[in-house]
């Protein structure tokens, strides 16, 4: 076997791979041995029918063309090997030349794993930001407690800001109600800043049994797409005021919380919460902005197969969501006014990125000998298996060797990304 290597893209190769006689002839004897197992001849059972009789039975153009499939399918990866490339997939093979017992060409064309060439991973200039509680942060908390056991009565009286309103409303865009705009006996605090800008002060002055309308715009940068910038109009009723009285801040608040004396302590077991909070998510935006550092800092080519893969698995899980909400994928676009054309070409971007960060991370792991070890491995399939105790269907799925080298994978990934953190303080 010859094999002549040829680089298509950084990810992509193409091997022309010439067979001999020798190769054929070996290829050619599985195929007669394959064929003569079907070969019906009087005399013999199905299937023991020795091969030089068989042969006499068997088409000349089915004999060479199994030997043909036989030959790409026992030499396709063999000349991979000897070319030094990992196919990520089969290879898509086509066969160019055959003269049966003579020779053979073919060509096999693969995505490959690209050549990786790190940056410096340990200069990435990425700061991890300071940890801080504002005062604002603990002040809301407090002011959530507050609401919590805030009291509440009904009057009858003109609304105005910090009132709980209860009401019904529909939301129209061009005199048509549109999706997730109406709600009935719904429950608002005044000044929340819940709704857009205007709704809520435009019940201010109103009081219980009015019914009016509201015509409201959408802010430009609004997270629905069909609503952005529209204008609309809502049509409410309120059906009931409530004066809110907050307790105030002080001892007797702090008590009902838990195991507090005074309002100092209350505090100062939310800021410590809070710091924990901050502290978590400064560790893990601190991770992120140093993977993104270190790919834009390596080579790292994107293989489009990988991309796909990601691109599926984004939709998929999309899928997923809009189910839970009743919706098909097609209808969480529609609702989204996005057209398939740019929800795959945002997707590809982030299947472009999870894939350069997952090519990065592996890399950096394997040039730095980063592994895990087995007992470790094990504890984990061992905690999943207690999590899943009651699915027979995940339990099985967790004796699969291939779920347990995914969970290898895993949690060598955390390792590295952790290994990229203490070489980055």
């Amino acid at each position: 076997m010859k094999t002549k290597f040829k680089k298509i893209s950084d990810s992509r190769v193409e091997i022309t791979v010439t067979l001999d006689q020798a190769d054929l002839k070996e290829a050619g004897k599985k195929a007669l041995e394959k064929l003569s197992k079907e070969v019906k001849v009087e005399g013999f059972r199905k299937g023991r029918v020795p091969t030089e009789v068989a042969k006499k039975f068997i088409p000349e153009n089915d004999l060479n063309a199994e030997t043909i499939d036989i030959a790409v399918r026992t030499t396709v990866i063999q000349a991979f090997q000897k070319e030094e490339k990992s196919p990520l997939v089969l290879p898509s093979v086509n066969v160019t030349k055959y003269v049966p017992g003579e020779m053979a060409e073919y060509t096999a064309t693969a995505d490959i794993i690209p050549e990786i060439k790190l940056g410096d991973f340990k200069k990435l200039g990425v700061k991890r930001p300071e940890v801080k509680v504002a005062k604002k942060e603990i002040d809301d908390v407090i002011n959530n407690i507050r609401n919590s056991f805030a009291e509440k009565k009904a009057i009858k009286r003109a609304a105005k800001m910090t009132d709980e309103v209860v009401i019904d409303f529909v939301g129209k865009k061009g005199g048509e109600a549109f999706k997730g705009g109406s709600a009935k006996d719904y429950k608002l605090v005044l000044g929340s800043n819940t709704f857009i800008p205007g709704f809520e002060d435009g019940i201010v002055g109103h009081e219980p049994g009015d019914k009016f309308e509201l015509k409201l715009t959408f802010p430009k940068d609004y997270g629905v797409k069909d609503l952005a910038g529209a204008k609309t109009v809502f049509e409410v009723l309120l059906k009931q005021v409530n004066e809110v009285t907050l307790p105030k801040v002080d001892d007797a608040l702090a008590k009902k919380c838990g195991p507090f004396k005074t309002v100092d302590e209350l505090k100062a077991d939310i800021e410590k919460n809070l710091t924990a909070q901050n502290e978590h998510r400064l560790d893990e935006q601190f991770k992120d902005d140093l993977i993104k550092a270190l790919v834009a800092k390596s080579k790292v080519p994107a293989p489009e197969i990988l991309i796909d893969d990601q691109v599926r698995m984004i939709r998929e899980d999309m899928t997923r969501n809009a189910q839970g909400r009743g919706m098909s994928f097609e209808d969480f676009l529609k609702a989204n006014n996005e057209t398939m054309e740019n929800w795959e070409k945002e997707a590809r971007k982030i299947a472009t990125e999870r894939v350069k960060a997952s090519l990065a991370l592996q890399t950096l792991a394997v040039d730095n000998h980063i592994t895990v070890s087995d007992d470790l491995v094990n504890a984990k399939l061992a905690e999943l298996r207690d999590v899943y105790k009651k699915s027979p269907e995940a339990l099985k799925n967790l004796k699969n060797p291939n779920v347990k080298m995914d969970i290898k994978n895993r949690l060598i990934i955390e390792e590295t990304i952790n290994y990229l953190v203490k070489v980055n303080k």
